[in-house]
């Protein structure tokens, strides 16, 4: 009997239902995410990960997350973020944590330390994150206080990462993935003259098989540049009974300075080639960075040759040098992202069961994040609750932009606005791709597939229909194909053309009329007011994007939902003010034309249902 069918106890589909959500729940631990790739075809997956820490400003918390946004696309297995010396990062790690499992939507391990933490400290972070959906956890004694040489424990805490593995497993059972630190050289404060003991170093490894044996699942290393030294250390952990991974700690060179900083710090052995690679162009940033690519690249693949599978790259906040090493490695590839659903599923075990979302929040995912936060249940294969959507109330958050977005915004919105016209202007320059940034949007310039339709799009704007959400037609188009393709190779993925825009009243009656000659064409147009035109029922759900894979039922992760449409129109018209018209001084005339549009315009939703043979801007022609 199968592992899959050995878990039912009957052949209830409520119980097989059960039994593949408690599935889904147990791979969103990082260990079991390396094993399903340990275990994909004969050689195995190799699996790649990241690690940030918390920076200072909130400035540089905002470049953090945008940065973090990219390289999650890329579909690291996990991220780690780091817990700063005696908890005096602790409440901006939880934050960022949060923010990492289901804004960024990336799985997510927190790192906890034992230095200046009594228990119910580290029980009150444990259970914020096991609140916020997530299942990860680095057990750490932790560096000593700042100021302090050695680490002292404190009263009420615990003393070594030992007792932090132990107390989390005795606490919170197997809910958390427990990872714990390897040190191929040895932990730093048995190191003396540049090297541990034999004595040492081996009292070192007999110490993690006890954190292993305790309860972690898996080790994660600390940073190394001699790789020969790296592969002893994974031998001698199997010589004495450590079975579970060993993810090597990648850390690229970015700046000299700051390489030797750091290898002082951990007291890292750097081989004579590497210094004598360094020395000549040391005060050459950008050779630095080049050689850091490099050297990362071939000790990657000296790793992967020998059959270890996975890496983990401490990123110290830049991307550049990272996606390198994964670009020349070729395990990713700028030119093709792949996405598991056309939208990034929260990595949050609360949404384990969510596969299908209103179209309408596409370019605004976190907004839709945060107003769905609170739901008991979260639609799986059909929008079944659609009548009576609970979203949460419009907030501050759904208007709030990091800032160097904000400036963004101001450079190419808060431009001299004499006339709707000028208006139109900037929404055609946005869809062809001439702006980076959108009001509507909380993503970094189009969607890719925007790319297909962006000159009928430029068009259409022109005319007074500004455009903020759409997407083609797709008929049949593989599963991995670029721009449109989801849900990973050997399937087919289908889209209805769907067009979702502002437009004047008589713009609207205009559309209307000319939709009459179209039968395959269905609308919903609301005002501010809620005035509500339609040529479809308030009860109709229209799937406009949908796939079919191998041994799967058909997914349709997008609708057109009418109950839902009414919720989302009080966001899309607020953002007129609240998003570009707050750009502007108190009455200045491009505030008083934005805050008109707003008050007479109408928002239109519009799909051609016709994913064969339709064209959806026939309808604008001579309007």
């Amino acid at each position: 009997m199968g592992a899959d069918t050995a878990c039912l106890p009957s052949l209830s589909l409520s119980n097989f239902l059960n039994c593949q959500e408690e599935e889904k729940k147990k791979k969103m631990k990082v260990i079991d995410k390396i094993r399903e790739a340990a275990a994909d075809g004969e050689a195995g997956r190799v699996v790649f990960s990241f690690e940030f820490f918390p920076p200072k400003t909130e400035d540089a918390v905002d470049s953090l997350f945008e940065r973090m946004d990219r390289m999650v696309s890329h579909n690291p297995t996990f991220c780690d973020i780091t817990w700063g010396a005696g908890g005096s990062t602790a409440d901006l790690t939880l934050e960022i944590a949060n923010k990492m499992q289901n804004m960024i939507c990336v799985e997510t391990m927190m790192h906890l330390t034992c230095t200046n933490m009594p228990v119910e400290k580290i029980e009150h972070a444990l259970d914020t994150i096991k609140s916020n959906g997530i299942r990860n956890v680095l057990a750490l004694r932790g560096d000593p206080p700042h100021g302090q040489d050695k680490f002292v424990q404190i009263q009420g805490g615990f003393a070594c990462a030992l007792d932090l593995v132990k107390h989390i497993r005795e606490k919170y059972g197997d809910y958390f993935g427990i990872t714990v630190a390897g040190y191929p050289e040895a932990h730093p404060e048995v190191i003396q003259d540049g090297v541990a003991t034999e004595e040492a170093y081996l009292n070192d490894l007999a110490y993690l098989k006890r954190k292993v044996d305790a309860g972690a699942d898996l080790i994660i290393t600390q940073l190394f540049y001699d790789t020969d030294n790296f592969i002893k250390f994974v031998n001698d952990c199997r010589q004495i009974g450590i079975t579970c991974p060993i993810v090597p700690g990648i850390m690229p060179i970015n700046n000299y300075k700051g390489f030797l900083r750091m290898t002082s710090f951990c007291k890292t052995k750097v081989p004579p080639e590497i210094t004598a690679a360094l020395e000549p162009v040391k005060d050459n940033e950008e050779a630095v960075k080049a050689y850091g690519i490099h050297l990362g690249t071939e000790m990657c693949k000296k790793i992967l040759a020998h059959g270890i599978k996975t890496l983990h790259l401490y990123t110290l906040n830049m991307e550049k040098s990272a996606l390198a090493i994964l670009m020349n490695l070729g395990l990713i590839d700028e030119a093709k992202i792949s996405r598991s659903l056309p939208w990034r599923r929260p990595t949050n075990v609360f949404r384990v069961k969510e596969d299908v979302r209103p179209i309408f929040w596409a370019n605004r995912p976190k907004s839709y994040i945060s107003r769905t936060t609170g739901w008991d249940q979260y639609p799986s294969g059909r929008w079944a609750n659609s009548h009576n959507p609970s979203y949460g109330a419009l907030s501050d958050y759904q208007f709030m932009r990091p800032r160097s977005r904000d400036k963004k915004l101001h450079e190419e919105w808060a431009v001299s606005l004499k006339s709707v016209e000028d208006i139109h202007e900037r929404f055609m320059k946005f869809c062809l791709g001439k702006l980076r940034s959108s009001p509507w949007s909380e993503l970094d310039g189009l969607q890719p597939e925007t790319k297909i339709i962006n000159e009928q799009l430029g068009n259409v704007n022109l005319k007074g229909f500004l455009t903020i959400n759409s997407q083609p037609a797709v008929n049949g188009e593989k599963s991995d194909t670029p721009y449109v393709g989801w849900g990973g190779p050997g399937g087919y993925v289908y889209q209805k053309a769907y067009l979702e825009f502002f437009c004047s009243q008589g713009k609207l009656n205009s559309l209307v009329q000319k939709c009459k000659a179209f039968p395959s064409l269905t609308y919903m147009a609301v005002n501010k007011e809620g005035r509500w035109i339609s040529n479809i029922s308030s009860s109709h759900v229209n799937a406009v994007t949908w796939g079919v894979f191998p041994a799967k039922e058909v997914i349709q992760p997008t609708v057109v939902d009418p109950a839902s449409f009414m919720v989302w129109k009080d966001e899309a018209f607020e953002i007129w003010t609240r998003g570009w018209a707050c750009l502007y001084p108190e009455g200045d005339l491009a505030r008083k034309i934005l805050e008109e549009v707003r008050n007479t315009y109408f928002l239109v939703s519009l799909v051609d249902n016709d994913y064969l043979h339709g064209d959806l801007f026939v309808v604008f022609e001579d309007i």
